[in-house]
């Protein structure tokens, strides 16, 4: 994959304008859940289990952006799985974009304290543990999108069906690295500690790279 393939797909997704409806409804499950002054690590915790739908969104709308004449162009200029590789990362750094975006807010407008407001918590250190959260979950939320897309499931309605599906088991499933990343800071709000998310980050990036590798093989037989 090359730099000029990643920014062609990253100018298709700005300029086809699809990223606003899950941009937008982010937009307005954080306005709901996240109230100025909540403890800072709940807020973060709530707000990357809700980028993680997000991400396999932004993931699917990037895989189906091209018509499939033009998919078939891009394919033969480069070769099939490096313009797919494309389509994934694009969507993937799209969401990247959206959680940091999202930390900044929603640290700024929380309380740095625990969720009984006992224990007072650092909001720099915290939005720090919130933005891997987040990239923890972009990262599942990539992979999620990556195995209910083309070439992996060919049907829309399937598609969707199965990328909701799957992220709502991503985040309740023992072991899942979302759940674990989402749960740490839940649990480090209850005990006034900042959570480190580091094993779950270990573990999304190969959970990635495996769903990305079967998608991109599928890419270059079909």
């Amino acid at each position: 994959m090359t730099t000029a393939l990643l920014a062609y797909q990253s100018a298709l997704l700005l300029r086809s304008q699809r990223w606003l409806a899950p941009v937008v409804l982010y937009a307005a499950v954080l306005a709901v859940g996240v109230q100025g002054g909540q403890p800072v690590l709940d807020s973060l915790g709530y707000a990357a289990a809700g980028l993680l739908p997000v991400g396999a969104w932004l993931v699917r709308i990037c895989v189906a952006n091209e018509p499939s004449a033009a998919r078939g162009c891009t394919a033969a200029a480069t070769a099939p799985w490096r313009a797919h590789l494309a389509t994934l990362v694009a969507g993937f750094l799209a969401t990247a974009l959206l959680g940091a975006l999202a930390t900044a807010v929603v640290a700024s407008v929380s309380d740095g304290a625990s969720n009984d407001h006992r224990v007072r918590v650092a909001v720099g250190p915290a939005a720090g543990a919130g933005l891997l959260a987040m990239l923890v979950c972009a990262l599942v939320g990539a992979a999620v999108g990556a195995v209910t897309a083309w070439p992996v499931v060919r049907g829309t309605g399937l598609g969707v069906c199965g990328m909701l599906l799957c992220s709502l088991l991503a985040l309740v499933v023992p072991g899942s690295p979302a759940g674990a990343a989402v749960t740490a800071l839940i649990t480090g709000s209850e005990q006034g500690v900042v959570p480190v998310p580091l094993l779950p980050l270990g573990a999304a990036v190969p959970t990635v790279a495996a769903c990305w590798a079967g998608a991109c093989a599928l890419a270059s037989r079909r």
